[in-house]
């Protein structure tokens, strides 16, 4: 028998041992022997007789807890056995709360510990009720969630149909015990969900090398407008596309297949340790794309784990559920295995998902034919984005879309009172990118607003120039 996550072996008893019974009864329970060397080989104890009364009395007293303590005999030696049940609730040694993990003793501090605490009570950080949030808050974010909801039908029409706060019940985003709402509808549906996160937004930047950052965004605001707005900014701005032709057809080939990328980012948002305060990081450099994220993985699991097949195990519940229910993501452990299928039938090495305790990284390596054609194209218009980036980069995405513009006007037409909030939500896109689209609209004559922001209503004047 040798030394393990629930074994450990002590030559004598001294009472700082209490910090390795307190650290079994946190975890997954486990047994000291008192008597044996590291390697297992008994050496007895002298007093066993006293310790036999001592260490249970000092268990309670120090722990408040009962462990089940035996006398052996092995070899013609005493061994004391001391026997340690793991805990449903924290238990700590002097206000310290330690923790066994593999064949160490630790003690928890910070945010280990808040996690620690939070898992004995049944409950996730993005479970925790908020006070100061109220429902008519989340106005936009959840238009855009009912249109996703109903493509999805992933929830009940009369739940769409009904009031905010009834949604927000059925998506158990309100604490029973409570009544407020959950940190998860904050970090959802909240236009600045840094109110509860420090860390809660998506930091992009270009690099010419590790050294030299060329220049960055910042993408803020609700969960779903994170999304969004970090793909049209990596597909705009920041990833320059492969220009192919299939007869007469123009087809842009991005380095990465925008569904591996959007399906990271996706899981970098729904899986980040949000109590980090650190944001989704992504570093784009001409030949890889990497994506970090503040990521705790389930205990005992390895990168090889993640990448193989294993059941779905989300950081923040509740968070992932509505996306879920959105139709964003799936709840079958898969995404992983979606990303390296995509790069694989794109004709690309598997990405790379390197751990390091507290950062999880997605690298995404171009490949060497993608690399040399945007050499030869160098500075050809229409080929490629040079580069040789100007000195004052646009923070907004510099590129009109004519399939979003023609959804806009589409929709203008059905309904000339239409909000931004609502235009946002049917078309697909950010609040944010809405009103990019609009002012593009109104600038190029192609539509104008009638009336006051409140009462008034769209006209559509000269849609030609939209095709």
């Amino acid at each position: 028998m040798r030394e393990n996550q629930n074994i450990e072996f002590k030559e004598s008893w001294h009472d700082e041992y209490l910090k390795w019974i307190c650290g079994f009864a946190n975890a997954q329970g486990g047994t000291i022997y008192i008597g044996k060397e590291d390697s297992g080989k008994v050496v007895g104890v002298a007093n066993a007789k006293k310790l036999m009364e001592d260490i249970p009395n000092k268990v309670r007293d120090i722990l408040g807890i009962m462990v089940e303590v035996n006398l052996l005999n092995e070899e013609d030696k005493d061994v004391i056995e001391i026997i340690t049940e793991p805990y449903p609730t924290p238990i700590s040694y002097k206000g310290q709360y330690h923790y066994r993990s593999g064949s160490t003793k630790q003690e928890l501090k910070g945010m280990a510990l808040d996690r620690f605490l939070l898992a004995k009570t049944g409950r996730t950080w993005d479970s925790v009720p908020v006070t100061h949030l109220k429902a008519d808050e989340l106005s936009d974010a959840i238009t855009r969630f009912k249109e996703l909801a109903r493509k999805s039908g992933r929830i009940e029409p009369r739940d769409l149909d009904g009031s905010n706060e009834n949604l927000l019940e059925q998506l158990l985003l309100i604490d029973e015990e409570t009544g407020f709402l959950k940190r998860a509808a904050g970090i959802l549906f909240y236009h600045k969900p840094e109110r509860f996160a420090s860390g809660a937004y998506v930091k992009i930047g270009y690099f010419r090398s590790d050294a030299d950052i060329v220049y960055q965004d910042e993408v803020n605001g609700d969960l779903f407008s994170q999304i969004y707005d970090t793909m049209n900014l990596l597909t705009t701005k920041y990833l320059r596309a492969m220009i192919i032709y299939e007869g007469i057809q123009r087809i842009e080939r991005f380095p990465v297949p925008p569904v591996a990328i959007r399906e990271t980012v996706l899981n970098a948002l729904a899986h980040k340790d949000y109590a980090s305060g650190v944001p989704v990081q992504i570093r784009v450099y001409d030949d890889k794309l990497m994506i970090y994220n503040a990521a705790v993985l389930p205990e005992k699991w390895t990168v090889e784990k993640l990448k193989g097949n294993h059941g779905s195990h989300p950081f923040n519940p509740d968070i992932a559920r509505t996306l879920f229910r959105s139709g964003e993501i799936e709840q079958w452990g898969r995404g992983i295995n979606n990303v390296i299928s995509a790069c694989l039938q794109a004709g690309l090495e598997e990405p790379i998902y390197d751990f390091d305790g507290s950062d999880l990284c997605v690298i995404f390596n171009f490949s060497e034919a993608y690399n040399k054609r945007m050499n030869e194209a160098q500075g050809v218009p229409g080929e490629t984005v040079p580069k040789t980036v100007p000195k004052t980069v646009p923070k907004t995405v510099p590129k009109t879309v004519p399939k979003t513009t023609q959804k806009i006007l589409e929709q203008i037409r059905e309904n000339s009172s239409i909000t931004l909030g609502e235009l946002a939500a049917k078309v697909g896109i950010s609040k944010r990118g809405i009103k990019w689209q609009i002012e593009q609209l109104k600038n190029n004559g192609i539509i104008k607003r009638v009336g006051a922001n409140r009462g008034g209503h769209w006209e559509v004047i000269n849609d030609r120039r939209a095709k």
